[in-house]
């Protein structure tokens, strides 16, 4: 019996429309080989988790050495040093005066945990997220997932959460235009407080860049105009950055291209290029609102883990992969937008550094071609290149490479779509 097979009998994959027909035997940088020796060019990275690389080999070579130290310890009952050292480097790089980092394993169990700190500090008990937001599938975390696909069937959620329209500006949910809106979305979050709520919002959380949602990223002014209506209502601003952070929008981190100050963030995917670890940081005073019982993790930073996110985050700033990424993203783009003037499917395309999104449609009254999306998506694994397909209607192709991908294998990406869409 082959693996496809034992997949078919023993893993459970109901809740995916399919598996891919690839067995993933290696990989390596912006490759993936499969048991037959096939080389794809990966666009996709696991759904934006191998940053710096498939098998980075100082990440690697890090995880290897803890592992010969110890796997396990349980880093809220003993001191470890890769929990100490992670923390304290991140710490350094995120924005404003975050300080103190919980370890978890993965988005939701981050998000949920920050769900839990932000009650704790406010002592509020309500949330304001975003229309078609994804911030994981635990019960907490579905509760403030503004995506009906990924809710259905999983109720009744948690109450207290309202949801304010996000800044998607190809549909513009008040159908405006930017920038003659003047951030009209943004500002309107006050009605939102004073018509939506009970007055008790502990936090406003958003994806910095949505990702699940159809790479959706908000104009430059947006969060400071969130802001602003934050401050004056006392709520906190707590960004998920578990897709969009650790140099996928060519910055370390996403909020750097706002000039804001989160007061909460959380982080997973990037972190450790692959090995499970998730985070949320916070000011001291936020963080230290919990109180002894309140929260833990058994396996909550892992050493191995930590180690690999550590020597991930090193390798990230001493290469400039951030930077790297946003000038690679921006060339893309760029091929991607004058493809767009010669293929009627693609409605628009937008993303920023290598979180990228190309939004396909039927019509110039921009009927969702989901159906196509996926077409589109076969036809590209054929060709030797693996991507993503997402969006509220499913009609958004994902192109989120490893940030070390090279140009030239981007534009041989760009080149297959053309040809995929002709065909199509």
């Amino acid at each position: 019996m082959d693996t496809m097979e034992k997949y078919k009998k023993y893993v459970n994959t109901s809740f995916v429309k399919a598996v891919e027909p690839i067995v993933v035997e290696r990989a390596s940088g912006s490759k993936v080989i499969d048991v037959d020796g096939k080389v794809y060019t990966d666009l996709y990275a696991g759904i934006a988790v191998a940053n710096a690389g498939h098998v980075n080999p100082e990440v690697a070579a890090a995880a290897k050495a803890q592992i010969d130290k110890v796997v396990h310890s349980c880093a809220y009952v003993y001191h470890s040093i890769p929990v100490a050292d992670l923390a304290e480097k991140l710490a350094e790089v995120t924005p404003g005066r975050l300080q103190k980092t919980f370890f978890g394993n993965g988005g939701a169990e981050a998000n949920e945990g920050a769900m839990r700190m932000a009650k704790q500090f406010t002592k509020k008990t309500e949330f304001i997220a975003l229309q078609g937001s994804f911030h994981g599938r635990s019960l907490a975390t579905l509760s403030i997932t503004g995506n009906k696909d990924r809710k259905k069937g999983g109720g009744p959620y948690a109450s207290g959460i309202s949801f304010h329209p996000a800044a998607y500006c190809y549909r513009c949910p008040y159908a405006m235009s930017y920038p003659a809106c003047d951030m009209y979305c943004a500002k309107q979050l006050e009605r939102t407080i004073q018509f939506d709520t009970a007055g008790d919002v502990a936090a406003f959380i958003a994806e910095t860049m949505m990702g699940e949602g159809g790479i959706i990223i908000p104009p430059k002014e947006y969060y400071k105009e969130i802001k602003k209506v934050l401050d004056k209502y006392g709520i906190l601003l707590f960004l998920d950055e578990v897709q969009c952070g650790y140099g996928r929008s060519g910055k370390l981190f996403a909020v750097e291209h706002y000039d804001v100050e989160p007061d909460i963030m959380t982080f997973a995917k990037g972190i450790a290029d692959g090995f499970p670890l998730s985070a949320f940081i916070a000011r001291p005073e936020i963080a230290d609102s919990f109180k002894p019982g309140d929260h833990l993790s058994t396996f909550g930073g892992n050493p191995v883990s930590c180690a690999a996110g550590l020597a991930n985050l090193n390798f990230m700033l001493r290469e400039k992969i951030p930077e790297k990424a946003l000038a690679k993203g921006e060339k893309v783009i760029g091929e991607l937008k004058e493809l767009q003037k010669k293929a009627p499917l693609i409605g628009d395309v937008r993303g920023s550094g290598l979180m990228i999104g190309i939004e396909l449609v039927r019509d110039k009254a921009k009927t969702p071609a989901n159906e196509e999306a996926g077409k589109i998506r076969a036809a590209m694994r054929q060709k030797g290149f693996l991507i993503g397909v997402g969006g509220t209607y499913g009609n958004v192709l994902r192109f989120q490479p490893p940030l070390v991908i090279s140009s030239e294998e981007l534009s041989a990406a760009v080149a297959a779509l053309a040809e995929s869409l002709k065909a199509l």
